[in-house]
């Protein structure tokens, strides 16, 4: 009897955690797609009022439309080959996250994308490219 309530509790969780998973995915889904088609215009649709942005440890804070234009810069000098995010996550506090990997014509680069909510729907508070 134990046994059987031990296994049909590990599922639940189990599902409840592949919900969440999946949830979080979703959230970076037309992210993923504004990425991987270097559109800085579609991107910012996303970002948070205020957009850290950091390239190498070089952070600094942005508004959205600087940030647009930041991107626009990074996209026209390390296009993408490839991008995927690999990882996504939350805190304690249900602050989301995704890490990526972004493939451009001159190496590879680690990618970190924090959302915040804004006005109510998750926006980019973050993004951080290392380069691999």
């Amino acid at each position: 009897m134990k046994r059987t309530f031990f296994l049909a509790l590990a599922l639940v969780c189990n599902l409840l955690l592949t919900a969440g998973a999946m949830a979080q995915g979703e959230a970076f889904g037309p992210v993923r797609t504004a990425i991987r088609s270097s559109s800085s215009r579609d991107l910012a649709q996303y970002f948070a009022p205020t957009v850290e942005l950091g390239f190498d440890g070089d952070k600094q804070s942005y508004s959205a439309t600087q940030a647009e234009f930041v991107m626009r810069d990074f996209f026209a000098k390390h296009s993408p080959a490839s991008f995927d995010f690999i990882h996504y996550g939350g805190s304690n506090e249900g602050t989301p996250y995704a890490v990526g990997k972004y493939t451009g014509k001159d190496g590879a680069y680690r990618m970190f994308v924090k959302m915040k909510q804004a006005g109510g729907t998750l926006k980019i508070a973050t993004i951080d490219f290392t380069k691999e």
